[in-house]
């Protein structure tokens, strides 16, 4: 019914500068919200940054400063730029979005498939 799909990973060295975007498609009523996650090998998945409907938007103390998330609601589309990466940020990073396919009905929450990033030293 909903579908994420992510593009934009890929290898960078660090200090260097990466954007990730997904887009969400199908039979969507509203986002109430948007943004990423991301796991490391043998680590638990960790949200990165999210933004909410009406603007609000969230970072990990690991990515402020560091990290951008923007919004397009026209498009469905959410947009991170990632500046000053560090190896530490080496992850599969995922899309999530909270997404409603009716009026009234509560969220739902759907996964993109994953974009690996990886910051070499």
């Amino acid at each position: 019914q909903v579908q994420l799909v992510e593009s934009g990973g890929g290898l960078v060295q660090a200090g260097g500068s990466l954007r990730l975007s997904c887009a969400a498609s199908g039979s969507i009523f509203g986002i109430n919200a948007m943004g990423w996650y991301r796991q490391a090998p043998g680590k638990q998945r960790e949200l990165v940054a999210h933004i909410f409907s009406l603007g609000r938007t969230v970072y990990s103390d690991s990515v402020k400063g560091r990290f951008t998330l923007s919004r397009d609601n026209a498009k469905n589309t959410v947009y991170l730029q990632m500046n000053s990466l560090k190896p530490e940020d080496t992850a599969v990073y995922y899309c999530n979005a909270a997404v409603t396919l009716r009026l009234g009905a509560r969220a739902s929450d759907y996964w993109g498939q994953g974009t690996q990033v990886t910051v070499s030293s």
